[in-house]
């Protein structure tokens, strides 16, 4: 790798001055529906299970999760162009997923999650009631 006292000069500028640049923005995300659960990707690549905290709240699901940097104190940083810092979140669930069965993994930089469609909310069949009824008469007394 040649010298370039303008690449050093433009690192300088973008670590110093554009630090929000290199941050996360977001996380990208899959959701499908597969019969009678949601299933929901999101990709955190470089992201260690530790670092990856998930909350329910009001249906609300929140996301966060922090990738940290590799260096370490006295390394000479040559280029450094991957994001790091908080991810955050935030997926509005409704009120016809079970969120109480929600189930999560993070297998190959990919936050899986399966959310359940709740019971009341499942399509059921309602039976007929039989067109034979009986009326009841109501007498009062006036008076």
């Amino acid at each position: 790798m040649r010298f370039d006292p303008f690449r050093d000069f433009d690192r300088m500028m973008e670590q110093n001055f554009s630090g929000a640049a290199r941050t996360p923005r977001s996380m990208p995300m899959t959701a499908l529906r597969r019969g009678d659960v949601f299933l929901v990707d999101l990709d955190l690549p470089g992201v260690d299970r530790n670092d990856v905290e998930l909350t329910v709240e009001r249906n609300v699901l929140t996301v966060r999760a922090q990738r940290a940097p590799v260096q370490q104190e006295g390394d000479e940083v040559i280029i450094d162009e991957r994001p790091y810092g908080e991810y955050a979140r935030q997926l509005f669930l409704g009120d016809m997923l079970d969120t109480t069965k929600l189930s999560a993994d993070l297998r190959d930089g990919v936050l899986h999650l399966t959310i359940p469609v709740s019971e009341q909310s499942k399509p059921r069949r309602i039976q007929l009631g039989s067109s034979e009824s009986t009326r009841t008469e109501v007498t009062t007394n006036a008076g």
